[in-house]
């Protein structure tokens, strides 16, 4: 006997109903995204491994912990993308945006991939939203972000869900601030979790974003490593947090906020919802303006975030927003004989090609099944066809929500199904 076949750990399937709704958010955000002018982007889900690198910084946690690396088989160094920003970011580059684009700005939406320990809110294959923009240095731009990521929450149901924000300087103010924190850590090096002793060596501004209290109660007496922000970051964070407050988007600053990923500079922020628990981080981003550059192109500022659908998926249940069911299909074509059956596939296909979703099966089951069967689905309309509907050349109508039945021509039935269909609209 063979084996039983399962799905691997952190990861699932989407059966249809709950794919329906996962359809429905991915719907809304692309509705609330275009009307913030961006466009998407499919970029490969498997990258070559150097893409990652290059981004992420070989001393991050994703890459030596969490990102999955192989080689293929022309022996190429190849990884599952753990994160969009990179691929955008290399698409960018590839197709000569850097140099011909003053101002893009994508989403994309999809699957991403890092070997963690499956929880709540944790997936190995995860999938997310992402946005991008390259080419604007503003720090309206950066507000215009943030408040797009609050405005797509809330256009979802999400209401309980805060905005943490916080400044992390640019390139120059970097080697100070990381020099004043590993001073201030080493102080206390006996008492920091091992994942901090180590972060100590590599970067210690990650240790601001360790959850263990012990690690973060330390933390606490490290806050003064922000007067190493050079003035054009100070005066960048100020213009974005008033942009803010000018749009109505409330806003918390959070001196612990760092974020997993070293490219980030200056603004970043990250949208938590209370209600998850440990694992309560919606959507993150902040602006990465040395990226581009590292990655082998023109200076250019940018801009972006993601949300992950899992979580949003959980804080939609938390919130009890009832995300609608997928429309059903507006007919269903009931035959019975073989004959009636083939001229059933030949009224579907009428159906389909007037725009109207129709379903109906070609087995030998009896009428009262076949009912059953359009109930179930939800077809308010079902037209039959027998022995005496295909002698006549008709079809038999009915209406399942009143129960009435009429008789229409095999040539205008199709007519009189849209012609019932625009009236219940």
């Amino acid at each position: 006997m063979a084996a039983r076949l399962e799905a691997l750990g952190g990861t699932s399937d989407l059966l249809p109903e709950e794919a329906s709704r996962w359809q429905a958010v991915e719907q809304k955000a692309r509705q609330v995204l275009h009307r913030y002018g961006f466009q998407e982007i499919r970029t490969p889900i498997m990258e070559t491994a150097e893409v990652f690198l290059q981004s992420l910084g070989v001393a991050t946690e994703i890459v030596q912990k969490q990102m999955y690396l192989f080689n293929d088989r022309g022996d190429r160094r190849v990884a599952l993308r753990p994160e969009g920003t990179a691929s955008a970011v290399r698409a960018f580059l590839e197709h000569g945006m850097d140099k011909t684009s003053s101002l893009t700005k994508w989403y994309y939406v999809g699957p991403m991939f890092r070997a963690e320990r499956p929880q709540a809110g944790r997936r190995r294959q995860f999938h997310q939203v992402g946005v991008e923009v390259f080419g604007s240095a503003s720090p309206h731009q950066d507000a215009e972000v943030m408040a797009m990521l609050m405005h797509l929450l809330k256009s979802l149901g999400i209401r309980g869900a805060m905005l943490m924000v916080n400044n992390l300087g640019c390139r120059n103010d970097r080697p100070k601030m990381l020099e004043y924190l590993k001073t201030y850590f080493l102080g206390h090096h006996m008492d920091l979790c091992p994942d901090c002793k180590q972060r100590l060596e590599v970067n210690p501004l990650r240790i601001l974003d360790c959850k263990i209290e012990r690690c973060r109660s330390i933390a606490k007496g490290s806050m003064q490593w922000s007067k190493w922000l050079c003035k054009d970051c100070a005066d960048h964070y100020d213009k974005a947090l008033a942009s803010l407050r000018t749009v109505g988007v409330e806003c918390h600053p959070d001196p612990h906020l760092v974020r997993g990923l070293d490219y980030y500079t200056k603004t970043a922020f990250e949208v938590v919802y209370p209600g998850l628990g440990a694992q309560n981080a919606i959507g993150a981003g902040g602006r990465y303006d040395d990226l581009v550059e590292r990655m082998g192109g023109q200076p250019t500022p940018a801009v972006g975030f993601a949300i992950g659908l899992e979580r949003v998926m959980m804080a939609l249940e938390a919130e009890q927003v009832a995300i609608p069911p997928a429309q059903p299909p507006a007919v269903y074509v009931a035959a019975l004989g073989e004959q009636a059956r083939g001229k059933a596939l030949e009224l579907l296909q009428h159906l389909r090609a007037a725009g109207i979703a129709a379903v109906g099966e070609f087995e030998a089951h009896s009428l009262r099944r076949q009912m059953e069967n359009a109930n179930r689905q939800g077809c308010p309309i079902v037209l039959m066809i027998g022995d005496d509907e295909l002698a006549k050349g008709t079809v038999t109508l009915r209406d399942m929500a009143t129960r009435s039945q009429a008789e229409a021509t095999w040539e205008g039935c199709v007519d009189e199904v849209l012609r019932r269909l625009r009236a219940a609209a």
